[in-house]
């Protein structure tokens, strides 16, 4: 008997005191301020696309950040280079990853081969400038100052050394993310995307090293609006990748300067939309609204398999300015979700007479025509980026049950002079490419003839096809025979 009454007694006495640390624990945490700090760490630091390892439920720390800023050449798009300056050598600059009450040690290096000086603002310090006044760096020199980390979120960081803009504009900005306290719930894929708009003094595509253009970044008339500093950085073999029944965590950011982004993943809803990157959450969520130096977090669970396309909406950025990225999931096919086409009929509401695509009589000629093979490939590859990449996919894959490959295909390569004639005139109705039909319209592009023989040349030169060199000679006789 007096043994069970002891072992109430103690019980009871455990009881209240894990009440009374569990009330002291609260009164501490009053304020993110006041969370103590444990030991010391490096923070990790990631290029884009990738993040740190997520912070779970590890305690607020002494977080060292070391970040160095290089001015470096980098390739805009095919044959169109850009003097980027950037945080860790990459556009956006390097992923930085901490939670509520850390408190953020941070080493801004300014390597000595750089020009100019650079400071940091960043978006999560409570303070002036956001760290600017404390970090203005010259080339050769390092920065130190802390910051304890308040608010949770997703926050941006860029340059602001006078010209703000000039300096954001020429790649400066990333982002970093303060998890609240026990971390964000986990997910099977994270990725870290920024879209920035650049500014340069040749039009779009013109080849060579760009200089910036201060004059257009006033106007706000972008030549290239791209995620992760160039056009096809999300493209390709550098894909985002899922499996189907994955669920994604986006980390978005849109550095600007100057333009907002209205981020859309086609073919997909988002579950989840942190929006601006802060507490409050949207549900099934088709476009989100990033401003110029803002964020959001977007998570949902991928049901279909196939490639996804990532787009600002302002859709003339994408499928012309660079605003463009693909997420390839893979896995079966689920014809209960997604059934693809079951059928194709003829519809024609306007009767059954002769219907004509539409037709210009101006097109611009080629300024520079290639002058070996290796520069009709180097502007062939350019102008597919730029007119057939939405259709035909970056490695000629095509749309299934919609567009045609160009890779391996029977009937691109059975005849030259009809493919010429197809990329003049355009082609409407019925055709079979590798004993698959296909039915959609491709309008006349609106090319030169030095520029339709680059843009086939490689086509025949990729993805195993036929090989043959196209001139402008063979182009203009298919143009000059209608």
């Amino acid at each position: 008997m007096k043994q069970s009454h002891l072992l109430f007694g103690f019980t009871l006495l455990s009881g209240l005191l894990l009440n009374s640390c569990f009330d002291s624990k609260e009164k501490e945490y009053q304020s993110t301020a006041d969370i103590p700090v444990s030991r010391e760490m490096i923070a990790e630091l990631t290029s884009p696309p990738h993040v740190p390892t997520p912070v779970g439920r590890r305690k607020a720390k002494k977080l060292i950040v070391e970040m160095e800023i290089l001015e470096k050449e980098g390739e805009m798009t095919d044959g169109v280079k850009y003097m980027y300056w950037t945080f860790g050598g990459t556009v956006p600059g390097s992923f930085i990853r901490t939670r509520v009450g850390d408190e953020v040690e941070f080493h801004l290096q300014n390597h000595p081969d750089n020009k100019l000086p650079h400071n940091i603002d960043m978006h999560a310090v409570t303070g002036p400038g956001g760290g600017a006044e404390s970090s203005f760096v010259a080339p050769g020199h390092e920065k130190t100052f802390s910051f304890k980390t308040l608010n949770p979120g997703l926050f941006v960081y860029h340059c602001a050394t006078a010209p703000v803009g000039m300096h954001i504009a020429n790649g400066m900005y990333g982002l970093i993310l303060v998890e609240p306290e026990g971390g964000l719930p986990p997910v099977d894929k994270e990725y870290y995307i920024m879209q920035g708009d650049f500014y340069t003094k040749g039009a779009n595509g013109e080849r060579g090293l760009q200089p910036f253009d201060m004059q257009k970044a006033v106007d706000e008339n972008a030549d290239y609006v791209v995620f992760n500093g160039k056009v096809g950085a999300l493209t390709g073999d550098n894909a985002l990748t899922a499996k189907v029944g994955e669920t994604i965590r986006l980390f978005v950011g849109n550095g600007g300067p100057g333009l907002v982004s209205s981020f859309h993943v086609i073919g997909e809803i988002f579950d989840k939309v942190h929006v601006e990157g802060g507490d409050l959450i949207n549900e099934n969520v088709q476009t989100t609204l990033i401003p110029a130096g803002g964020a959001a977090m977007m998570e949902f669970k991928v049901d279909v398999s196939g490639t996804f396309i990532l787009v600002d909406h302002s859709i003339f950025r994408a499928f012309n300015k660079g605003a463009l990225g693909m997420l390839k999931v893979e896995g079966e096919e689920n014809k209960t979700l997604y059934s693809g086409e079951i059928r194709d009929d003829i519809y024609l509401p306007e009767g059954p007479g002769i219907q004509n695509m539409p037709t210009t009589d101006e097109i611009v000629a080629s300024e520079i025509p290639a002058k070996s093979f290796e520069e009709q490939m180097e502007f062939g590859k350019q102008t597919y980026m730029q007119t057939c990449f939405a259709c035909h996919q970056a490695e000629g894959q095509g749309i299934p049950n919609a567009f045609p490959p160009l890779a391996k295909s029977d009937y691109l390569n059975a005849d030259v002079d009809r493919a010429i004639g197809i990329v003049l005139h355009g082609k409407t109705g019925e055709i079979t490419v590798n004993g698959n039909k296909y039915n959609s319209v491709m309008t006349r592009q609106m090319l030169s003839p030095d520029e339709i023989a680059n843009v086939l040349t490689y086509v025949y030169n990729s993805w195993g096809n036929s090989k043959k060199v196209v001139t402008k000679t063979m182009v203009e006789k298919v143009k000059n025979s209608k």
